[in-house]
């Protein structure tokens, strides 16, 4: 497998390529604007960019969604139907989180409307990347619609934003509840393994087993009914 990471956005949010080495096939993992340094990876590279995989539909994960599908128009553009409603009021959600309209162009948050999504995650369901099986699981708690990456043979999985080192997603956001996260994370991503690597929206690569011994919302020291560390 290789990865390719770039971090971008005022958000400073990892948008990766993954690719298959044997076959060259790939996909970008939640564009999260406009990259020119990533078009030219993927083509210098040889990859074929079959699908812009999208986690969830937060802005700073699909606002270059547009932009990469216009460089590659043959790839799909794959998100979960929960989260169909905010993918398309994409143009929105800046002003819905503050963001004056006149600081949208300076950001790049300028956005149009998304292209159209080509078809919908399936929880559960295998989808092949070359030789790399991802296995999609549904993990809501950040947003409705959230998945995840799992591919078993690599022992690596791409969670969007629901599990960060030492920390976990918003879930104080439209569409986000704390109960449901923490279903996602004990039930469909500890349950992986110790030895998955952990590649999340924000901040440096982990490891479930690091997590599990480490990030205080795992380990039971963070209390939520009271709103602190214990």
């Amino acid at each position: 497998m290789i990865i390719e990471k770039f971090t971008i956005t005022p958000f400073q949010q990892n948008t990766r390529v993954v690719a298959c080495k044997d076959t060259r096939k790939a996909i970008c993992i939640d564009p999260g604007e406009e990259c020119p340094e990533l078009v030219e990876f993927v083509n210098e590279s040889g990859f074929d960019l079959q699908a812009i995989t999208l986690t969830h539909a937060h802005l700073d994960h699909v606002g270059g969604t547009l932009a990469l599908s216009d460089s590659f128009p043959d790839a799909e553009i794959i998100l979960h139907k929960d989260d169909e409603e905010m993918y398309l009021n994409l143009p929105l959600q800046p002003l819905m989180m503050g963001i004056p309209q006149a600081q949208l162009k300076p950001l790049k948050m300028d956005y149009g409307d998304p292209p159209k999504i080509t078809r919908y995650w399936e929880d559960g369901e295998e989808y092949a990347v070359g030789n790399l099986v991802f296995r999609i699981l549904h993990t809501p708690g950040h947003t409705k619609g959230h998945v995840i990456f799992a591919e078993e043979k690599e022992k690596k999985v791409f969670v969007g934003d629901c599990l960060f080192q030492g920390s976990i997603g918003r879930t104080d956001l439209p569409g986000g509840s704390y109960e449901q996260i923490m279903d996602s994370l004990n039930e469909k991503i500890v349950t992986l393994g110790d030895d998955f690597t952990v590649y999340s929206g924000h901040g440096p690569e982990t490891s479930i087993g690091k997590e599990k011994r480490t990030n205080p919302f795992l380990t039971g020291v963070y209390q939520p009914s009271k709103g602190r560390f214990v």
